[in-house]
């Protein structure tokens, strides 16, 4: 298994329609192309606000042929361009990190 960290900029001006259209469509959507989302943030820095979540998946292969799966559908895509069309630009920076988790990980954590 290995794990992808997904950190959003969003905007406080529209932060409500980011929110409902990754609850009520992307999520859906998602789970529809195999995505195992584990949980889901918000956090503040000084300059921002950000939409992070944390997905599982069981290697490299399955992470990018599910993603460019997800990105390609036609319910997705008008899903996007009806709420970017109503609120404006959702969502700015987007930062992906596959995490690898260490072989000593899981001894320290279980202490």
């Amino acid at each position: 298994m290995m794990h992808q960290l997904r950190i959003y900029e969003i905007f406080e001006h529209n932060k409500a329609a980011f929110h409902a259209r990754f609850r009520d469509h992307a999520v859906r959507i998602m789970k529809r192309h195999s995505f195992n989302i584990l949980i889901m943030w918000e956090a503040r820095t000084r300059d921002r606000t950000e939409f992070v979540y944390l997905l599982e998946w069981p290697d490299e292969a399955a992470l990018t042929e599910r993603w460019a799966s997800f990105m390609a559908d036609q319910e997705w895509s008008g899903i996007k361009e009806r709420t970017a069309a109503e609120h404006g630009k959702l969502a700015g920076e987007i930062q992906s990190r596959v995490l690898r988790r260490t072989d000593y990980s899981l001894q320290l954590c279980s202490t």
